[in-house]
């Protein structure tokens, strides 16, 4: 039996589209945030290096929840994502993989997990990964997210669960200090997605997502972006108010926050409205990751 042209060009393409696909659900360059939080918390929790291999399975195993959560919540919100030209072309919407695929293929990955940090790490650290992965899809995914506009403040718990993996790895235990990371991620999460929401308020005002710009206007989030901001730079010195970080990260968190801070009154006061948020929403990215970074930094030194 021959085959076609066509068919044969399928059995060699297909396979990597599909992997790429299988990637796309799990969104790589959230998770790659994710777990840059829960490896600087393991050199908090280390006071220095961790062990390679630690590293490596703490790593894999973050990656896999994480990305298990973003499947599932891919499932759950395919009919939003349909009318939101920032996420119609995701694998599931597009038709590249069935609803029920994309569904196992991120509960696959939440077990699969669970097995790799409790065998690999510690059962500390598989358990608190659960319960983020958990937290994202019936927390926030299922319930708050088309319901109130505190979506992501209560839901931004989920996001902060990483560093307390990652010190869990390393202990067995959650010290004072891992919650304090646990806080800097969780106040850091509104003035962040608040700022994304100014951005895409019209595609969240056609999916009927309550996002708080949709409901309550532009002027309101850009003032709780602001205040939201101050909150979290207050939150971010507590690590070296409690004795927990040194002066490297204390100059880190004032330089850093005070850009934060300078980029929220700019977009609270500012007229060109959308240039101000996307700065804000970027720098927001660097500014999680740098923080981290700078209390790393200080631990090892």
């Amino acid at each position: 039996m021959t085959t076609s042209p066509t068919s044969a060009e399928s059995t060699l393409i297909r396979p990597p589209g599909l992997l790429r696909d299988l990637i796309t659900l799990t969104k790589p360059r959230i998770i790659s945030l994710l777990l840059v939080t829960a490896l600087c918390a393991m050199f908090v929790a280390a006071r220095g290096m961790p062990g390679g291999w630690l590293i490596l399975w703490t790593m894999v195993g973050g990656y896999l929840s994480a990305g298990g959560a973003n499947a599932v919540n891919q499932f759950v919100d395919r009919d939003i994502d349909a009318v939101m030209g920032r996420t119609d072309k995701r694998p599931i919407v597009a038709g590249r993989i069935s609803p029920g695929a994309g569904l196992s293929f991120g509960l696959t990955l939440g077990v699969a997990s669970i097995l790799v940090l409790g065998f690999l790490t510690t059962w500390l650290a598989a358990v608190l990964s659960c319960v983020g992965f958990l937290l994202y899809v019936f927390l926030y995914t299922l319930w708050l997210k088309r319901t109130t506009i505190h979506n992501i403040v209560i839901g931004g718990a989920a996001g902060a669960v990483p560093p307390l993996v990652g010190w869990a790895a390393v202990t067995g235990d959650i010290s004072f200090a891992a919650v304090l990371l646990f806080a800097v991620v969780f106040f850091w999460t509104p003035p962040h997605f608040w700022a994304l929401a100014l951005i895409l308020d019209r595609d969240y005002t056609e999916a009927g997502v309550p996002m708080l710009p949709v409901i309550y206007g532009e002027a309101a989030a850009r003032l709780q972006v602001m205040l939201w901001t101050i909150v979290m730079a207050g939150v971010t010195l507590l690590p070296y108010a409690a004795g927990e970080a040194g002066l490297v990260y204390l100059v880190s968190a004032v330089v850093l926050g005070g850009a934060f801070l300078w980029a929220s009154i700019r977009l609270w006061q500012g007229d060109t409205r959308r240039n101000w948020a996307s700065a804000t929403f970027h720098y927001s990215l660097i500014y999680l990751a740098l923080i981290f970074v700078a209390i790393a930094v200080d631990a090892t030194l």
